[in-house]
């Protein structure tokens, strides 16, 4: 540790592509996609190149970099924020508690992808410095906090290895939960209703009934098939629904200009067309095994078309390119009844001020105990038939 390195970069424009990727997803050496494409360069690049975080966005990017030499042993998406939108993993409560006492919660630190409920690596080390470079991450980011006496560290929706750890380096390891479609080899979409219980499996079936009868024709887009028009149209679902849930949308139109030149190859866009005209549209990023449901909007109502566009249609895509899974993105009960099982999701903290990082390690065992049982329970109210019912 004592030979390593730590940098911070303000901008990705300070790294290269090849330099940065080979932490963030070495497994693209053999060609193939990334595990998740949310800490690629061209992701993170195009957040900040669009103006989507940056001066103003209250995410200011803090990116970190651990050297040994002149060998980069990891790098880490890391952002200075001024609040805690834009997270899904929310510390709102403590941000009221710790000013309540008198003391100040912003700014902190938050290793994330910006607006992005999914799972994935956050630590970035190259293959064989896993370990070391974690702990070099870490330690890094706990000394500039220390040093510009900021109140916290976040890791949010790391992964299980990556929470485990981290607690062993003394951090908080929270569990919260969210809801995934995983795919039990299953031929086809049949073959998944088969595995349903007579009502859900019947309720599934009308709801795409109507949905397909919405009077126009439902389309999946992906790499060249994409067009610019297709984004006007999306960047008008984007804002009604981002009016709607966060008052200001995050992502900026620049955003999606720049995901057509370097991120279409990793989005799939599901439309809803009437008469050759977008009316609604889901937004999703594609993994090496995993379909990332992110965005959805539409400018006309039609019954069900929300479940087909953001839920069904997913499946079909993810049996077709035999996906192992689909993560529907934050909340949503609703999507129980639709064969999306709760799951757990991980994040680590850091508290700078020991008597209220204890209170916050009380509450985390008190939540992730409600957290483990409301999984149970939700799991045995999920869609599938038991094991005495026959398909139908």
């Amino acid at each position: 540790m004592a030979d390593i390195e730590i940098s911070v970069l303000n901008s990705l424009a300070e790294i290269s592509p090849e330099v940065w990727d080979r932490c963030a997803c070495p497994e693209t050496a053999d060609g193939g996609r990334p595990f998740d494409p949310f800490t690629t360069h061209r992701f993170l690049k195009a957040l900040e190149d669009s103006g989507s975080v940056g001066t103003g966005t209250g995410w200011q990017p803090r990116y970190l970099v651990a050297r040994d030499g002149e060998d980069v042993l990891g790098v880490l998406p890391l952002y200075a924020k001024g609040h805690s939108q834009g997270e899904y993993i929310f510390d709102h409560n403590w941000a009221h508690a710790w000013e309540r006492a008198g003391g100040r919660y912003y700014p902190k630190l938050q290793a994330a992808v910006p607006f992005t409920p999914a799972t994935g690596r956050r630590f970035l080390t190259a293959p064989g410095h896993e370990s070391e470079g974690m702990a070099a991450l870490v330690q890094g980011a706990l000394e500039i906090a220390t040093r510009n006496r900021l109140s916290s560290v976040h890791a949010t929706f790391c992964t299980e290895e990556e929470a485990e750890r981290g607690a062993a380096m003394g951090l908080l390891h929270r569990v919260t939960q969210q809801y995934h479609w995983v795919n039990d080899g299953y031929a086809d979409f049949d073959a998944f209703l088969a595995a349903l219980s007579s009502r859900k499996r019947k309720t599934i079936r009308r709801e795409r009934r109507i949905a397909q009868e919405f009077g126009g024709e439902i389309v999946q887009l992906t790499g060249d098939a994409i067009q610019p028009e297709h984004w006007d149209a999306f960047w008008a679902f984007y804002q009604d629904t981002g009016s709607r849930k966060w008052g200001t949308p995050y992502l900026t139109r620049r955003f999606f200009d720049i995901a057509q030149d370097t991120l279409r190859d990793d989005i799939l866009l599901v439309l809803a067309l009437r008469d050759g005209r977008p009316v609604a549209g889901a937004m999703n990023l594609i993994g090496r095994d995993v379909l990332y449901g992110r965005y959805w909007g539409a400018v006309e109502h039609h019954d069900c078309l929300h479940f087909e566009l953001c839920y069904y249609q997913a499946i079909d895509y993810a049996l077709e390119h035999g996906l192992s899974r689909v993560e529907a993105g934050a909340q949503g009960e609703h999507k129980l009844a639709r064969g999306y099982l709760p799951v757990e999701i991980h994040s680590l903290h850091w508290i700078a001020d020991p008597g209220f990082s204890n209170a916050v390690a009380d509450y985390l065992e008190a939540e992730r105990k409600a957290v483990g049982e409301d999984i149970e329970v939700l799991t045995s109210y999920g869609p599938f038939r038991k094991v005495t019912e026959e398909p139908t």
